[in-house]
């Protein structure tokens, strides 16, 4: 594709940008969980691992190079499985509570399988030697 780099350098911003955002809703202790926030609860900051692996898939979508995007694959496969492990971390019914899911925890694993896809799809320029 021709734009997958800059698709992948903005689902990974927009990324950066919903960890921030709340995820879920505890209406029983009145607690909002954030990527960086889950004071009162015991899910410690599951928003970090996401961003430290986003800015070295950001920075392997910049570098134009194979080895940049056969590793961008690999980290963007992390970085989906992580969502994955948030979105069932922050969603699962505890002792007959269930959280209110907000749109930024939807919107995690949306924008981590757009990063997957264009980590897939990577514009290399190859000589016809």
């Amino acid at each position: 594709m021709k734009y997958s780099q800059q698709a992948g350098i903005a689902a990974a911003l927009a990324l950066i940008v919903i960890c921030f955002l709340p995820w879920s809703f505890i209406a029983s202790r009145q607690l909002t969980v954030s990527g960086l926030s889950a004071t009162g609860t015991d899910f410690g900051k599951p928003g970090i691992f996401n961003i430290i692996m986003t800015c070295a898939a950001l920075l392997l979508f910049a570098v134009s190079r194979v080895w940049a995007k056969r590793a961008n694959v690999f980290i963007c496969a992390i970085n989906l499985a992580w969502s994955i492990r948030n979105y069932i971390l922050l969603s699962t019914c505890l002792l007959g509570e269930c959280p209110d899911k907000k749109p930024a925890l939807y919107a995690l694993i949306v924008l981590a399988v757009i990063m997957q896809v264009m980590a897939f799809l990577p514009k290399i320029e190859v000589d016809d030697n």
